[in-house]
């Protein structure tokens, strides 16, 4: 298996203290996990984007050049990007520029992303989402794989022998497809033989197993290959500690505090918004979250691959409120302790 560390660049207050960093040292802190992700081996690092609620995210193309600028071999991610409510003509100029900075690092997960109020923002009818989804994914597609596109569509004006540059820089950066609560991502990344990244990170297991094994049907009945299948899958944050009873005790307060603070009451009942595991005893034991001993975290990703059979796990450190060198410290237990089990039991293709 590989391993993806995540920043959406959350930007609330401590949900303890209160305390809120400036913008400035929350960038500087996204940046240097992202460093010290490399130096401990992590496969790639990911940034969100975000365009509403506490968070710094809006612009990951930019975080992500900072980050090229400072790394040699990690790859770089989107987290998600949000296709959807964007130009894709911006899109492959601004991520086939990140791919040559990187000189081949750049991947993009794509999707319509987890805050609807983003279409507004945009001018765009969120009733519509799903049809922005589809049609500018395959405009972005038509512009990395060929030159002089002619192209109509119904949310863009019309292109005549367009060529955008640059080029990437060995061919298409990979794409992946976002997918957390709804059959169209895993739909549509089954039709281009796309691999498929499900967030993880709310609800029970069950939901997210449905589009995995939806995805893995459609990607061969479409005439892919099924071991040219790659998923991913997220999580709802780490947290480790020696013992299941240590990290009740050391995190309970953060966790439980965090979840009442991220709750958003007119969301409540949509799938795919409000963790259903509000105590961090649920947590551990039915949520997503790698919460507890590092034996615990491996089962507890083993278990998810025994269901998703997934190449890739991300993990993300910064979602709790953990201080910068508890996020640190968190990272290199997991690179040291869990990582290397994980690999060695579930071994993946993916990046050889």
């Amino acid at each position: 298996m590989k391993f993806s560390v995540l920043s959406l660049i959350g930007h609330a207050p401590h949900p303890l203290t209160g305390e809120l960093p400036s913008a400035a040292d929350r960038f500087e802190e996204v940046i240097e996990t992202g460093v010290a992700a490399e130096r401990l081996g992590f496969d790639a690092y990911s940034i969100g984007e975000r365009h509403a609620g506490p968070f710094l995210s809006s612009s990951p193309s930019v975080v992500l050049g900072a980050m090229a600028a400072r790394t040699r071999t990690i790859r770089l991610l989107t987290g998600v990007t949000v296709v959807a409510i964007l130009d894709p003509v911006r899109v492959a100029e601004d991520f086939a520029t990140l791919d040559q900075l990187s000189r081949g690092r750049i991947e993009l997960v794509v999707g319509k992303g987890a805050e609807a109020g983003h279409f507004d923002l945009f001018g765009l009818d969120e009733d519509r989402q799903w049809d922005l989804q589809k049609e500018k994914y395959e405009l972005l597609r038509r512009l990395w794989t060929e030159e002089g596109v002619d192209w109509e569509g119904e949310f863009r004006p019309p292109l005549k022998n367009v060529t955008t540059v640059p080029r990437p820089y060995a061919g298409p950066p990979r794409v992946w497809h976002g997918s957390a609560t709804s059959l169209n991502s895993p739909e549509l990344a089954a039709k281009h033989g796309d691999p498929l990244f499900t967030a993880n990170a709310v609800q029970p297991r069950e939901a997210y197993a449905r589009l995995i094994e939806h995805y893995r049907e459609r990607f061969e009945a479409y005439g892919h290959d099924p071991a040219d299948a790659h998923v991913a899958a997220g999580s709802g944050g780490l947290l480790i500690a020696g013992t299941q009873r240590a990290a009740v005790a050391r995190y309970k307060d953060l966790y439980e505090a965090r979840v009442r603070q991220s709750f958003k009451p007119h969301l409540a009942g949509r799938a795919g918004y409000n963790t259903p595991f509000r105590t961090i005893e649920d947590a551990i034991e039915n949520g997503p979250q790698l919460i507890g001993s590092p034996q615990q975290i491996i089962d507890k990703i083993l278990g998810y691959h025994a269901v998703y059979r997934h190449d890739l796990q991300s993990i993300t450190v910064d979602g709790f409120g953990l201080e910068r060198a508890e996020q640190l410290e968190t990272l290199q237990r997991f690179a040291e302790v869990i990582a290397p089990v994980v690999r060695r039991e579930a071994p993946s293709s993916l990046w050889e």
